[in-house]
């Protein structure tokens, strides 16, 4: 009788996960986050190894499950993260009635200016715009999370470089900054869409004389702006 030799190796057993509960567990932590959530974060919700292609495959079907629904999955900068929809503020509103900001012309001005040239000193704005810059202009950017100083150019002075931030991306629904709309639209879009936080969203209406116009930047050369960045 011959001998037959057995593997001592383990049988490979494939089980496949289970993707309606995974997509039961994203809709949860999305729904409870106070922040968006990277594909990084959600994978860590999983004991299994999830390729990014899984995830984000589960996540636009359950953008998909809420659409028609007064609340919507969006993929902003910062990630993914549930939030009401603009025409749902209105009725939130009657609930936690707020006196939202205000924003002048020289506010929304020196936002496009940001958005659309950064990265730009305080003199590069005020080159633009033909006007001196205040201080509080400034503030009232940067306390919002707009914009930020990212380091300094290399030229006598230092003066600080500024440019928007991925809080500023998040607010107007965005990935990133090649989905800005036409210069001229930023105004409605900062007026419509300003803060969509997570439930309830907040919109943020602006003057009557405060709609963002873009003859400056129109009338300024169209080479970008090119600079020795130094950072602290």
């Amino acid at each position: 009788m011959s001998n037959q030799s057995v593997s001592s190796q383990p049988l490979s057993i494939s089980i496949q996960p289970d993707l309606g509960e995974i997509k039961r567990v994203l809709e949860v932590a999305l729904l409870t986050s106070q922040d968006p959530l990277t594909l990084q974060e959600l994978k860590r919700l999983f004991n299994e190894e999830l390729s990014q292609d899984i995830l984000r495959r589960l996540l636009e079907e359950l953008r998909e499950d809420w659409t028609g629904k007064g609340v919507e999955l969006v993929n902003v900068a910062s990630g993914w993260r549930f939030q009401s929809r603009p025409e749902m503020q209105q009725f939130l509103d009657r609930l936690n009635p707020q006196k939202l900001p205000r924003y002048s012309r020289a506010v929304l001005e020196t936002l496009a200016i940001v958005a659309y040239r950064q990265p730009v000193t305080r003199g590069d704005i005020e080159e633009i715009r033909g006007v001196a810059v205040s201080s509080p202009v400034l503030r009232t950017l940067e306390s919002r999370g707009w914009i930020e100083a990212i380091g300094h150019r290399d030229v006598p002075g230092r003066p600080a470089l500024y440019a928007t931030t991925k809080n500023f991306l998040n607010d107007l629904n965005l990935r990133s900054l090649e989905e800005l709309p036409p210069l001229s639209d930023l105004g409605t879009l900062v007026e419509l869409q300003g803060s969509m936080d997570l439930l309830p969203a907040q919109q943020l209406p602006v003057s009557e004389d405060a709609e963002t116009e873009s003859i400056a930047l129109q009338s300024s050369p169209e080479e970008e702006l090119t600079d020795t960045v130094t950072t602290d």
